[in-house]
């Protein structure tokens, strides 16, 4: 684990140009873990059910993240020739890979919610 944390934790290095920093450029935003994490409970989504499961973004906002995720590899577009068309979303493998990072971040966030009584 030190290995780890001396791998990301540097000092004297811009934040953008280390793995933390991509990581980031990622996933970083207002709304793109919150698709990853419903992509990932649901496998397969279509893009209303995801609007309705998210509540609040819009339509063009939605459609950027996933075009955005779409692009960075993490999101899986797939459109069936059919009347009305039909799109499916879902992760892909590298996608699927950032699933163990939102779960520490849940892990972390259910340990240390100001709701939570605090353990000895």
């Amino acid at each position: 684990m030190e290995e780890d944390t001396q791998l990301c934790c540097l000092t004297g290095v811009n934040v953008k140009d280390t793995g933390f920093g991509y990581t980031l450029s990622l996933i970083g935003g207002k709304y793109k873990m919150t698709i990853l994490y419903w992509l990932a409970g649901k496998k397969v989504l279509r893009h209303n059910e995801l609007k309705r499961a998210i509540g609040g973004i819009s339509f063009k906002t939605l459609s950027v993240m996933l075009k955005e995720l779409e692009g960075d590899g993490l999101v899986l577009r797939r459109e069936y020739p059919q009347v009305p068309p039909k799109v499916e979303y879902s992760l892909t493998e590298r996608g699927l890979s950032l699933i163990p990072v939102l779960d520490a971040m849940c892990y972390w966030g259910e340990k240390n919610r100001p709701d939570q009584p605090v353990k000895a």
